[in-house]
């Protein structure tokens, strides 16, 4: 069966990664959106409409599953997909990774989109699983569409923009939006050394297979690699090839775990919590986080909170 995986740009980079890692001869329809991108500082109504209108190709041209590899088209269009096309159609969403950040109970940070910063259901997530944890709401403006360039003065400067308002005390990061991944390293050598970052796309990935095995789907050996660009048949824009993992899906080449792992994407165990809410941990070798009480929001921890990180390189 086919997998249609839709983003603006190439933040469905790491999930189509590892779905052609875990299922290498399943099918998938890579479907980008140049022509209304970037997405994060666009209206909810804009969102929405590009989104079903890349759905429903998608369907048309066989997709059995449908994964929005993207936290801000998940957090603004997810409920509007699956009321279109659920139960006929899986409808796998990405939403940021608060839960499995909000376990240790420590200070965390959100890197995400204007929009998803923005988002009543980034909200409600920090409400739902961090009520009385600090949490750092850190909006990056034109992180994604850097990415999406392949520009490394403009990534940097991105990234920094970000470190800049992210609180020292703050000892993991939620990566909420889907392209930063693609940079994870950038954006690891920028932080303090005991920072744990997470992500999802390795369990979106894993949840977008287990709910076709529901359906009892089985690959069907075409190995291919399609992509649509706002509809229209084409190929991956130049600036994929900037990372290993877009130049690997490109040529239509294997993923392996160790381009993942070399491109980034990939360093640690997932988090799964049975639903489409899931994450992965990524964290540098030798980092141990002690227990941190939270703080207020907004606000600094108590003077007696503290991390304790061991650095070994």
């Amino acid at each position: 069966m086919t997998i249609g995986l839709i983003d603006s740009g190439l933040g469905l980079l790491p999930t189509a990664g590892w779905i052609r890692h875990m299922d290498p001869e399943r099918e998938v329809i890579l479907l980008l959106d140049p022509d209304g991108a970037p997405w994060g500082p666009r209206s909810a109504a804009f969102i929405a409409n590009r989104v079903l209108r890349a759905a429903e190709h998608a369907v048309r041209l066989g997709a059995q599953a449908l994964v929005l590899s993207c936290n801000t088209a998940s957090v603004t269009a997810l409920e509007v997909l699956r009321a279109e096309f659920e139960p006929a159609v899986p409808v796998i969403g990405t939403v940021p990774a608060v839960k499995p950040a909000a376990v240790t109970g420590a200070p965390f940070a959100v890197w995400a989109t204007e929009a998803t910063t923005a988002s009543p259901y980034q909200e409600r997530l920090i409400s739902e699983f961090a009520p009385d944890q600090t949490v750092a709401r850190v909006a990056c403006p034109a992180l994604a569409e850097a990415i999406d360039r392949g520009g490394t003065a403009a990534i940097d400067a991105a990234i920094a923009y970000a470190v800049a308002r992210t609180p020292g005390y703050c000892t993991s990061v939620v990566l909420g939006c889907t392209h930063y991944p693609l940079v994870a390293d950038r954006i690891r050598a920028r932080l303090p050394t005991h920072t744990t970052l997470y992500d999802t796309a390795e369990a979106v990935a894993r949840q977008t297979l287990r709910r076709l095995a529901a359906l009892n789907s089985s690959s069907n050996c075409r190995s291919e690699v399609k992509v649509l660009l706002s509809g229209r048949e084409g190929v991956l824009p130049a600036a994929a090839r900037t990372y290993p993992l877009g130049a690997a899906l490109a040529d239509g080449a294997p993923v392996s775990r160790e381009l993942l792992v070399t491109s980034g994407v990939a360093t640690a165990r997932p988090f799964l919590d049975g639903t489409d809410q899931a994450s992965r941990h990524l964290t540098p070798p030798g980092s141990r986080l002690s227990p941190v009480s939270p703080g207020v929001e907004g606000g600094r921890p108590p003077p007696d909170q503290r991390v304790i990180a061991s650095h070994q390189h």
